[in-house]
């Protein structure tokens, strides 16, 4: 049993269960009406709310502390660079990683992705090299390589999924050959909540002495991510969808590879000497940060990382696994609905269609409601097209989440059904 839960935190209950009621007062945008009805959020996966945690840490720093960071030698900008590299140390241990050196801020999974894809396999890829996919990504894990392929010459391949939503994990084994450059997963699946098998791919790979790429923005607000534990190469997530700011993210890589690494863009920060005769670059990290950072931005992700860490990520998991196990077994009786993703391991994610009713039509009914909830083709128009439908209607739970709001959901649903019957 996990430590979090045999000595719960601050926001658990004495049973090491989340204390749900006492972690809603720490969002306030919980307390507001839409419509005239109380607010349900079930869109958390698009992205999450903020804790008072989060919101008090980036405005502390625009009320007593906003100076730009490093080289300032005032006050202000010692103290904004001290919590700027703190930042950087909460998010290594966050993720387990060996050095904060390896912890590079970016503006969100997609452009760490994107600057994998400029600025570790531009460089090197021939035509014919390729890159292997699975069909779940969202199109911040596809359209980078897309453009790469474009730019270089590679191929770009696809491994299957199966009804269920689940990947085809030796129909991918068997799809690595000597050209395979890259292996790039999904950790957790938008679209269908799959649980993909990271640690096992990252195996396989590892046999081949390819390096895998996870895309793990659905997966740090839910699951204890330890990169040194998949064994991964490059790690990539965003702040908001695991209740810090948006705009900030971070690329985690091992530091052999990003030593190797030229830099993405160029500027200020991310240099130690300039002449109009050549310029040489900084030390990692700095190298990949041009620019005057995302300060507040930084300094809210790792706020919102302490915040998951002291409710501890195990009871999380174990809330939203009841409200997803509660949620399914009363949508499979909701007539004309059909659940899209139904793998045996989901993260608190629900995507689905109901019979003869577009999705956007019972997202707007519903909203009516005061339920928030998403709909269309959630960035994964592949998936879309394997299941056959133009888009879906999906609920995803965050660690603020209700029965009682699962209730109110399944009331809006079934007067939007008959509504629009």
């Amino acid at each position: 049993m996990s430590e979090a839960l045999v000595n719960p935190e601050p926001g658990t209950a004495p049973t090491g269960r989340l204390d749900v009621d006492r972690v809603r007062q720490d969002f306030p945008v919980l307390s507001r009406q839409v419509h005239g009805k109380p607010l349900v959020y079930l869109d958390n996966a698009a992205t999450a709310q903020r804790p008072l945690a989060v919101i008090e840490s980036m405005d502390r720093f625009y009320r007593e502390y906003n100076a730009n960071v490093h080289r300032g030698v005032h006050q202000l900008s010692v103290e904004a660079s001290e919590a700027f590299e703190k930042a950087r140390r909460t998010m290594a241990g966050f993720i387990n990683a060996p050095s904060h050196r390896e912890i590079i801020f970016t503006r969100g999974t997609t452009e760490a992705i994107n600057l994998v894809a400029q600025s570790a396999f531009r460089p090197s890829l021939k035509p014919g090299d390729e890159i292997l996919i699975t069909r779940m990504e969202h199109h911040s894990n596809i359209v980078p390589w897309q453009i790469l392929c474009e730019q270089t010459g590679a191929v770009l391949r696809v491994a299957p999924i199966n009804s269920a939503g689940e990947l085809l994990v030796d129909d991918l084994a068997g799809m690595i050959t000597e050209r395979t450059r890259l292996i790039g997963i999904v950790h957790v699946s938008n679209a269908l909540g799959t649980i993909n098998p990271v640690r096992e791919v990252c195996r396989l790979a590892r046999r081949h002495d390819i390096p895998v790429l996870v895309d793990g923005a659905q997966a740090t607000p839910h699951l204890e991510v330890d990169v040194q534990d998949l064994d991964c190469d490059f790690y990539c997530l965003s702040a908001h969808k695991m209740y810090g700011p948006t705009g900030i993210g971070l690329l985690w890589a091992r530091e052999s590879l990003l030593e190797a690494m030229p830099p993405w863009q160029g500027g200020g920060e991310m240099i130690s000497r300039v002449s109009f005769s050549g310029t040489v670059y900084n030390e990692l990290p700095h190298k990949f940060e041009a620019g005057t950072p995302n300060i507040a931005g930084a300094i809210g992700m790792a706020a919102a990382a302490e915040y998951l860490q002291s409710l501890g990520l195990p009871a999380v998991a174990a809330h939203e696994q009841e409200l997803l196990d509660y949620a399914t077994g009363k949508m499979e009786q909701v007539e004309g609905l059909k659940i899209i993703g139904t793998a045996e391991g989901k993260g608190p994610v629900i995507a689905f269609t109901l019979d003869g009713i577009h999705p956007n039509d019972l997202g707007t009914i519903i909203d009516h409601y005061g339920v928030a909830l998403r709909t269309g083709h959630h960035c994964a128009m592949p998936v879309m097209e394997f299941f056959d439908v133009a888009a879906t209607a999906r609920i995803s739970f965050g660690l603020y989440n209700t029965r009682a709001e699962v209730d109110v959901f399944l009331d809006a649903l079934e007067r939007a059904r008959k509504m629009l019957d």
